[in-house]
């Protein structure tokens, strides 16, 4: 046997052996280590569309109701995310606030931008509704932002211009946002670090998202032009190894008005772009050459998720060999999700109690003026009206928009009394319908939901209702907008109170309704004298935009709002409906006139009960799908009688024409036999 110096010899040897080839063990045998230790990687975790969802709300999905979204649950999944990686980037992509009653404290308290700051949010962007309350309003909030001493997000947006009148000066409400924007901070792009990674964030307001915000004052330079800009910036001069784009734009189903998708194409530097604005709710992300697209719906139902991963470089070249490596820097897509937000979740309870202290803010300075309370009972729901959704994606009558319609006239003849004036007809476009009901307790906070949107000249949050007045014939216009335009627009789809329609889809455009008609009080059948006028109600908003018919209709449909004279209005705030039972007059707002409605209804044990009247559709909007050629052509309007003029001269002219010209042929091939002969 060998002796005890020869073992440790050996094992002195074996020992030395060991430690040699130990690190050519893990380079050879453990490749996956290597990769892991050479590689960055980056979560992205990314909201959008949040609407001060910060409470939980009814919902529907595969027919169940259940409680969605709520900021408390958000940020459970959030700090989950957040434990799992800690190179997290967190970001929103635009229209945080305006959607439940924490919107009516936005100027003087601003509570969004403090709990997002809360929550860890490292860079957010403004979408169109920041703007509703105009400049005056979202200048407001960045001030009680910034003065409550709060951490607060960076607010980043490169394409804003503040358009200045021929001297060169701002507008005094410009000038005091313009020194907001200042005073908090709000820049073009801002920077962050995650463990050596320099990641470049910049905000974009799209085209369609800046029509929508007519009371913004501001204007927005073209959005792919902007981000050529930024992105160059963020390359050659900040060398940014990461851009994230928060592209208040969205996507569409027509590429061609997809505008992130070509954002993407377009600006192919940008490797990740979240995209608001148009809710859509992205299972899988869009790829566009190496730039991913994320969505994740709206109102807090989900947490976008999305895990990247770039390999280090190292000595054989900047890119570490990675073939991927490219104008963007190379980064891959390792995994996408959205993560559900719902009752599974717990609620933080850091979170939950802001939430707590902001219901007492809204309380106080909002509802305790209507007399109401946040979670009062204004009526039960005995069936389930569609989703906002689901609204939106239909193209007929529909119960809810009925229900409000009628709320409008309700409270207009509650509010004027002795004085009311009959009104022919109320309007509510599907695009100011933001929430729905379901069965069971309506609460007040629910009502404000519904009809959620807007300001008016009082500065108290809520579109007021208004009063216009329109000819016969334009009420047939009206309806002629919501059979012709709203195919391709959806928000200018109008649900109606006291006027009935039939329209057939297959006619030619502009020439779509076949029947329009009054519906007097006692339910009988009016017809319309185009020459008379007709009063009219509808939310300041929507009564707005029916002046722009023209530009939407190319120049063929027009509908000018009238005083009771006849006099064309100029200024729609000078005929906003008052409460004549109150001493201070104070505005009738959109969805006062919805929650007032819901309480006049018959009661069961003291609470009132939408009646099943609501529960379907009453023919107010009849969809006819004839295809015989005399359903097409019978009563053509004067653009449909233009049209068939037009067409009409064209054959003839081709029939004249070819005739001439055979005749010449003729001629000529006459001519040819004789002197051939």
């Amino acid at each position: 046997m060998p002796g005890k110096k020869a073992i440790l010899k050996r094992l002195k040897l074996c020992l030395l052996v060991l430690i040699i080839l130990l690190p050519l063990s893990i380079n050879f045998s453990s490749p996956g280590l290597l990769a892991a230790e050479d590689e960055e990687k980056i979560t992205i975790l990314f909201t959008h569309d949040l609407h001060d969802h910060l409470l939980p709300v009814k919902d529907k999905r595969n027919g169940e109701i259940f409680n969605s979204g709520g900021y408390a649950r958000l940020q459970t999944a959030i700090l989950r995310e957040k434990a799992k990686n800690p190179n997290v980037v967190l970001v929103d992509a635009g229209d945080f606030s305006m959607g439940t009653p924490f919107q009516t404290v936005f100027a003087s308290d601003a509570p969004q931008l403090r709990i997002m700051g809360a929550m860890g949010y490292d860079a957010i962007t403004f979408g169109n509704h920041e703007y509703d309350y105009r400049p005056l309003g979202l200048a407001a909030s960045l001030k009680a932002a910034k003065e409550s001493g709060d951490r607060l997000p960076d607010i980043v947006q490169a394409n804003v211009i503040f358009p200045v009148d021929q001297e060169g000066n701002l507008t005094p409400s410009l000038q005091e946002l313009q020194n907001a924007y200042a005073e908090y901070g709000v820049k073009e792009y801002t920077i962050i670090e995650r463990s050596g990674v320099r990641i470049g964030i910049f905000g974009l307001m799209g085209k369609d998202a800046a029509a929508k915000a007519p009371m913004a004052e501001v204007e927005f330079a073209e959005p792919v032009e902007s981000a050529k800009r930024i992105v160059k910036i963020l390359r050659e001069e900040e060398k940014v190894d990461l851009i994230i784009c928060l592209s208040h734009s969205g996507t569409a189903d027509n590429p061609a008005d997809s505008e992130d998708e070509l954002l993407a194409r377009e600006v192919p530097e940008i490797n990740v772009i979240i995209s608001g604005h148009t809710h859509t709710k992205l299972a899988e992300p869009i790829l566009i050459g190496r730039t991913i697209i994320g969505s994740t719906q709206d109102s807090c139902r989900y947490l976008g998720v999305i895990n990247i991963s770039r390999a280090k470089p190292s000595a054989q070249g900047q890119d570490g060999g990675n073939p991927a490596a490219g104008s963007n820097g190379g980064w891959q897509l390792d995994s996408y999700r959205l993560e559900t937000i719902d009752g599974r979740l717990e609620s933080d309870p850091q979170i939950d109690s802001l939430i707590s202290a902001y219901q007492e803010l809204v309380q106080e300075k909002y509802f305790d003026n209507f007399q109401l309370k946040f979670d009062q009972v204004l009526a039960v729901a005995p069936f389930n009206f569609l989703t906002q959704a689901e609204i939106r994606d239909k193209h007929e009558e529909d119960p809810l928009g009925n229900l409000i319609s009628d709320a409008y006239i309700y409270a207009v003849q509650q509010a004027e009394g002795d004085a009311y004036e009959p009104v022919a007809v109320a309007i509510v476009p599907v695009g100011t319908i933001r929430e729905s009901f379901y069965q069971g307790e309506i609460t007040t906070a629910d009502a404000f939901n519904v009809c959620s949107l807007g300001i008016g000249p009082d500065r108290i949050p809520g579109y007021p209702l208004i009063s216009v007045y329109l000819t016969g014939e334009e009420l047939k216009t009206v309806c002629e907008v919501d059979a012709s335009v709203s195919p391709l627009m959806k928000d200018a789809q109008l649900f109606l109170s006291g006027l009935n329609f039939t329209f057939n889809p297959n006619r030619l455009i502009f020439n779509k309704v076949t029947d329009a008609y009054l519906v007097k009080p006692d339910g009988s059948r009016e017809e319309i004298v185009d020459n008379q006028l007709y009063r009219v109600i509808a939310n300041l908003y929507s009564a707005q935009m029916l002046s722009i018919v023209g530009d939407k209709s190319f120049g063929l449909l027009s509908i000018v709002p009238k005083t009771k004279d006849g006099t064309p209005i100029t200024d729609f705030e000078a005929q906003i409906v008052r409460d004549l039972r109150s001493g201070t007059r104070q505005e009738v707002k959109e969805w006062q006139a919805l929650a007032e409605y819901l309480q006049s209804f018959s009661k069961t044990n003291g609470v009132s009960q939408i009646p099943e009247y609501y529960s379907r559709t009453q023919g107010r909007k009849v969809v006819d799908n004839d295809t015989s050629l005399s359903a097409l052509l019978q009563n053509p309007n004067k653009i449909a009688l233009g049209v068939y003029g037009a067409g009409s001269g064209l054959i003839a002219l081709l029939i004249f024409g070819t005739v001439k010209i055979n005749a010449r042929l003729k001629r000529r091939r006459k001519a040819s036999q004789s002197a051939g002969r």
